[in-house]
């Protein structure tokens, strides 16, 4: 199944008889959160979901954004009426990167049928769809968290992928470098990894490039298929968009979910920094 759904294909879906649980997940780096633009407006039946809150744990040594408890997080789902078998459809305000991180964990435990709509919510107003400011109130889902369905990594899997694999570090050129860093104590990246910023994954319209130019990028970084592949942001949230690219363009991928935030708190795990991997 494609992991994306394009607003013309979402639009057709909420109209048909198996109409999607949706979740709009807009989200801000440093906060505040963006409930007061959901309340303003959002996609008929969308229901918000907070991402520092609900789609991470606590801040701390496993990171900025470590991944939530699952029984926790299954809570969530199932109040906003998510179940084992509903098609779930995830959006944020544009650039992707919170409703991926969605998109990842109910991949990670076990849902089958979610996708993300490529280019957020202003893709779905491009095309025509209709805001609400009414708030739903759904029927309580079945879903169960299982985690594991999905490659997760942890430090010491990322350093072994690192020598053995394909390791993408998301973020932006100038942090992998350790030119600057302007959220974690530390700049520079794991060595190994290969600078691949999440960025050049879309368009100007933040739109994923077609499915093969994105298998070209990837390919050209040795992320082809042929051995395994795992990718890192700061804190897992950008990580997951790379994940997400990456299964656009059918190659699996694996995501440190605690990433850079996490890696650099440890100070006896080795840095690189420079424009090489090592």
């Amino acid at each position: 199944m494609n992991p994306i759904i394009s607003a013309s294909e979402l639009l057709a879906a909420t109209a048909g008889p198996a109409r999607p649980v949706l979740l709009d997940v807009r989200w801000q780096l440093g906060g505040p959160d963006l409930r007061a633009e959901y309340e303003a407006g959002h996609v008929p039946g969308a229901v918000y979901v907070d991402l520092d809150r609900e789609l991470a744990g606590p801040p701390g040594a496993g990171g900025r954004h470590p991944l939530p408890d699952p029984e926790a997080f299954g809570a969530v789902m199932r109040r906003a009426g998510v179940g084992r078998e509903t098609p779930v459809v995830v959006y944020d305000g544009g650039l992707g990167w919170a409703a991926a991180r969605a998109w990842w964990l109910l991949r990670w435990t076990g849902h089958e049928d979610v996708r993300v709509l490529d280019g957020g919510l202003g893709a779905w107003v491009a095309a025509g769809g209709a805001l609400s400011a009414e708030i739903p109130s759904p029927a309580e889902g079945d879903f169960k968290p299982s985690p594991g369905a999905v490659g997760l990594l942890d430090a010491e899997g990322a350093a072994e992928l690192a020598r053995a694999g394909v390791l993408l570090d998301a973020r932006a050129g100038e942090r992998y470098r350790g030119d600057v860093e302007p959220i974690d104590p530390v700049g520079g990246h794991i060595p190994g990894a290969l600078s691949a910023p999440t960025t050049d994954n879309v368009g100007d319209d933040r739109r994923f490039l077609p499915a093969p130019e994105l298998a070209a990028r990837f390919s050209a970084l040795g992320a082809d298929g042929a051995r395994p592949v795992g990718v890192y942001c700061g804190s897992g949230v950008s990580g997951a968009h790379e994940v997400l690219a990456l299964a656009v363009a059918g190659v699996p991928a694996a995501l440190y979910a605690g990433s850079w935030s996490e890696w650099c708190s440890d100070p006896s795990r080795p840095v690189a920094t420079g424009p090489d991997p090592q």
